[in-house]
């Protein structure tokens, strides 16, 4: 037992009332506690649908739409933790250009009062929809025939700007106190390196009247004495968030696997990546909760990476059947993940943005002159390769292009997760070493994020050839990616770092 502290009043009673009443409660009373951190979260999906006759851009040859199969969507995620706002959008699209990005964070900034350099953008690069791109024959987003600013934005692509940003600001409108957890699942399964080091010469040709040292999806006869010419990635990383009651709010995640196909030529669908979504729907028991349950499946890095193994030989699928089936085992894979993750009532939140300005890749002369000697001529029966004539313009498109671009670069933290940025498809190699080399891991990297700028390969990957570092297909240059993972690990180093005391 304590004995009692009355000696300290004694020297209390010859000090003025008010005075001794202020240190009596002071002596008595605890401290204040500080203010209980929130987090909170809002989740929202709108329609970008088309209309039928849109052209779908799956391949060189546009086709016009025919059928819808399934819905496209526009899917955000708002994230709040009291100091910091963040968003995470993916649409289902096969590239956004830059200034249609631009021109949703210009909106998003009027309505919600949230920065651009906070939201990421992001498209899932189904070949089963329209494109957001001025061209829709080109895998890049500003290539102009003559240095003159870019044309205005189409219908569609203005329609989908304002989807973005109403997107967002009914996530916004639906933020709630919440918890949050991450994780991953390794799916090895699905992923194969799709670029092959094959003996046959005619198998290594390109548009350009050379020979390649890899070939992109070898004919299985030609892949059967070749390998693969680099690795996959078979990490799915994902972020959950819920409720403080535990109700699935929404999953945030990335897989580095291009679409899937398996697709009717003329059918609108969001491929792998929306029947992902909506098993996540179904396997967590929010397809009729109201706000409703939001998944957004990112394409990782994946410029490499596709679901084909070359050594055997798939039975017959019917259509959808392929993507069902991968989207099935990971999103199973990922629920049974899902029930150990403990979930935080907050963890810090924080964002980097960079503009990286980047050289383009231009053609030399020789290469023009060829592509305008091509094209001045009729069709040749026997082209030397079949897209000769198509690449031959791309050239001549590339030569009047700009010669440098801004890449825009983001980094953003989620407690102890790192989440990188880059507006192109990025190849596996990269995701590999931003995972890797992260100042704070775990790590994970989305393409095709605030822009659509074509292919990134590595510069061993330019070496070797190949339809990914193509001119036309490719328009960084070659040391791009080198230049993108060296900033963005910068960007990380600065998330990672403890924040200076407030003064």
């Amino acid at each position: 037992m304590h004995p009692p502290r009355l000696f300290v009043l004694f020297p209390l009673m010859r000090l003025p009332r008010s005075l001794v009443l202020f240190l009596l409660l002071a002596f008595a009373l605890p401290a204040a506690e500080p203010a209980l951190r929130v987090l909170q979260a809002g989740a929202a999906q709108l329609d970008i649908t088309p209309e039928l006759g849109s052209l779908i851009v799956g391949g060189f040859s546009p086709i016009p739409a025919k059928h819808i199969h399934d819905p496209l969507f526009v899917r955000a995620l708002v994230l709040d933790d009291g100091a910091n706002r963040i968003a995470f959008v993916v649409c289902d699209n096969v590239g956004i250009a830059r200034d249609v990005i631009d021109a949703a964070k210009q909106l998003i900034e009027q309505q919600s009062r949230l920065p651009g350099a906070r939201v990421m953008v992001s498209s899932t690069h189904t070949h089963s929809g329209p494109p957001a791109r001025p061209d829709s024959a080109l895998p890049s987003d500003k290539i102009p025939t003559t240095p003159a600013a870019p044309p205005p934005l189409s219908r569609y692509q203005q329609f989908v700007a304002r989807r973005i940003a109403d997107a967002v600001q009914c996530a916004i409108n639906q933020l709630e106190p919440a918890r949050i957890a991450w994780g991953s699942v390794l799916q090895p399964r699905h992923v194969f390196n799709r670029r092959w080091f094959v003996t046959d010469e005619t198998a290594r040709r390109n548009p350009f009247g050379g020979v390649d040292r890899v070939r992109m999806n070898p004919p299985q006869a030609a892949a059967a004495d070749g390998q693969p010419a680099g690795p996959t990635d078979p990490e799915f990383s994902f972020v959950s968030v819920q409720t403080r009651s535990g109700r699935p709010l929404s999953l945030f995640s990335a897989y580095s696997l291009h679409y899937v196909g398996g697709v009717p030529a003329a059918d609108i669908s969001a491929d792998y990546f929306g029947v992902f979504n909506q098993r996540m729907r179904e396997l967590l028991g929010a397809e009729r909760q109201q706000p409703a349950f939001v998944s957004l499946l990112a394409n990782g890095t994946s410029g490499n990476i596709n679901n084909i193994d070359f050594r055997a030989k798939r039975p017959p699928r019917k259509p959808y059947e392929q993507m069902r089936a991968v989207a099935h085992e990971i999103a199973d894979a990922v629920f049974a993940a899902y029930q150990k993750l403990e979930h935080r009532d907050w963890v810090p939140l924080d964002s980097r943005y960079q503009e990286l300005s980047l050289a383009t890749r231009r053609p030399p002369p020789e290469l023009v002159a060829r592509a305008r000697e091509l094209l001045a001529q009729p069709a040749a029966p026997k082209p030397w390769h079949g897209n000769e004539r198509i690449y031959a313009n791309r050239v001549l498109q590339l030569a009047d292009g700009p010669a440098r671009i801004d890449a825009p670069l983001q980094a953003f933290r989620i407690g102890e997760l790192t989440i990188y940025t880059v507006p192109a498809e990025t190849f596996v190699e990269t995701g590999l070493e931003l995972k890797a080399r992260s100042p704070r891991p775990p790590a994970f990297a989305v393409s095709l994020a605030n822009g659509s700028f074509g292919y990134l390969p590595t510069p061993e990957h330019h070496a070797l050839g190949g339809y990914e570092t193509w001119l036309g297909t490719n328009r960084l240059e070659v040391e791009a990616s080198t230049k993108i993972v060296a900033a963005l690990l910068r960007m990380g180093g600065e998330l990672a770092a403890p924040r200076p005391p407030a003064p």
